[in-house]
C-alpha cells in the first residue's frame, strides 16, 4: 500500500494514514488486527479519533431495477486523543471482533466475486477525513465450509454470491443486508429445480441455514418457490456426517409444499426442523458470477463474473472511491 494523502476537510499538508491488516484469515465473529500507520503532515495536528468502518458492496432492488451501494455495517473506534508531531511516524494496532453475519468472500483460497472493505476516518480539528482503504477477506466458519463441501460433494455446482440487501422475516438476521450464494442443482434435482439460493446466519451460539429453491413447473403446474430453515450448532463439525444432513435439507425443501413445522433451538446439526419465514427483501436472479464446476473436494470456485480472483482485489478500490465521490 502506498500511504494516500488527505485532502478536503484537513487540507493539503494535512496527516497520511495507511492501515496494514494482518494476514491471517479472518472468519465471522473473528479477531480482525492490524495497524494504523499515521505520518505527520507540515504542521502539528491533534488526532482527535481514528475509527475504523467495515464496508460492503450491496445490490438493492426496487421497481425501478437494481442498484449497488457502499453500506458501512460496523465501526470501531481504535485510537485517539495524542498530538502527531509535523513529519512524526506512528503505528497505532488495533484488535476488533467482526460481526457473526460478516459475509465469506473466499473459499478454498477463491474469491466468491463479495466485496468487503475497511475504511479509515481520521478525525483532526473537529474535521473528518476517510483516508485509507483496504480489503477485507473472510474465510468461512468450519460448519459453513462443511455445509458447502457436501454440497459440492452431492453434486451442486457454484454460481454466484452476493449480497442482498433487505430482511429474511423470521430469522435472527442483525445485519441490514444478507449473503446469497446461488447454486447449480446437481444432476439428481435437475428436473425439479432451476436453482438453489444459500444464506447462512451465524450468531455465537449457532447458525441459521436459509434454502430457497427456484422449483420448475410441471405440465400442469406453474414454478414457483420453495423456503426453508434449519439450525445448526457451531460445536462437533468434524463428527457430523454432513452429506447425508445437507441431502436431506435438499429433500426436504424439494418436497415442501405449504406448511412449515416450528423451528427447533440450536443443538445437533442431526436435529435439524425448517422453520417458516418470509422476506422483507428480496431474493436476487443471477448476480455477478458465472457457473463453475463442483468437485468432491467442495465447491470449485474460480472466475467470478468474468474476473479473476485478482481483479477482485483492485474492483475493491474503484467501487468505494466512486461511491466516496458520490457522497462529496
Amino acid at each position: 500500500m502506498v500511504f494516500k494523502r488527505l485532502l478536503g476537510a484537513i487540507g493539503v499538508g494535512g496527516p497520511t494514514v495507511d492501515t496494514v491488516l494482518d494476514p491471517a484469515p479472518v472468519r465471522p465473529g473473528g479477531t480482525l488486527t492490524g495497524q494504523v500507520q499515521l505520518v505527520g503532515g507540515k504542521a502539528d495536528f491533534d488526532i482527535e479519533g481514528i475509527t475504523l468502518e467495515l464496508v460492503a458492496r450491496v445490490e438493492a432492488e426496487h421497481e425501478g431495477g437494481e442498484s449497488e451501494g457502499a453500506v458501512t455495517f460496523d465501526r470501531f473506534t481504535v485510537g485517539g486523543g495524542f498530538r502527531l508531531a509535523e513529519g512524526e511516524q506512528r503505528g497505532v494496532p488495533f484488535s476488533v471482533t467482526l460481526p457473526w453475519e460478516t459475509p465469506a468472500t473466499q473459499l478454498h483460497g477463491q474469491s466468491l466475486g463479495v466485496v468487503l472493505g475497511v475504511r479509515t476516518e481520521l478525525s483532526v480539528a473537529g474535521a473528518k477525513d476517510k483516508g485509507d482503504l483496504d480489503q477485507l477477506i473472510v474465510t468461512p466458519l468450519p460448519v459453513q465450509e462443511a455445509v458447502l463441501e457436501a454440497l459440492g460433494g452431492l453434486g451442486f455446482g457454484f454460481k454466484s454470491a452476493d449480497l442482498e440487501y433487505g430482511r429474511i422475516g423470521g430469522t435472527g438476521q442483525q445485519l441490514p443486508f444478507y449473503q446469497e450464494i446461488e447454486l447449480v442443482p446437481s444432476p439428481r434435482y435437475a428436473q425439479q429445480v432451476n436453482e438453489i439460493e444459500l444464506t447462512f446466519l451465524a450468531s455465537p451460539g449457532g447458525m441459521e441455514v436459509v434454502l430457497e429453491a427456484d422449483k420448475r413447473g410441471g405440465f400442469l403446474s406453474s414454478g414457483h418457490d420453495a423456503l426453508t430453515r434449519f439450525n445448526v450448532s457451531h460445536e462437533g463439525v468434524e463428527q457430523q456426517d454432513w452429506a447425508a444432513i445437507v441431502d436431506g435439507w435438499i429433500q426436504q425443501l424439494v418436497g415442501h409444499r405449504a406448511s412449515y413445522g416450528s423451528p427447533v433451538g440450536f443443538g445437533s446439526p442431526a436435529a435439524f426442523s425448517p422453520a417458516g419465514h418470509g422476506h422483507d427483501g428480496h431474493r436476487s436472479g443471477p448476480g455477478m458470477g458465472t457457473a463453475v464446476a463442483a468437485g468432491a473436494a467442495g465447491l470449485a470456485v474460480g472466475v467470478v463474473g468474468g474476473m479473476v480472483a485478482g481483479e477482485v482485489v483492485d474492483e475493491v478500490g474503484d467501487f468505494f472511491e466512486g461511491e466516496e465521490e458520490e457522497e462529496a
